[in-house]
């Protein structure tokens, strides 16, 4: 699957820092709150409006260098 889509860049939206799919949540954000130990579950109870495709775009990302 290409995630590419996933992440969005806008330059008056969250200082211009990768989002996902437009929404004022970024990349940074979501991998921080993995890095604190939150499960991929944990992360979709508290923000139902994402999904795990969305995780793993942030994932990739940091490895594509987004």
């Amino acid at each position: 699957m290409n995630y590419g889509d996933r992440i969005t860049l806008e330059p008056g939206k969250r200082s211009g820092k990768p989002c996902i799919r437009g929404m004022r949540i970024t990349v940074y954000d979501l991998l921080s709150y993995l890095a604190s130990g939150m499960t991929y579950p944990e992360i979709l109870d508290d923000f139902p409006y994402l999904t795990q495709e969305d995780i793993l775009a942030c994932l990739n990302s940091k490895q594509r260098g987004v």
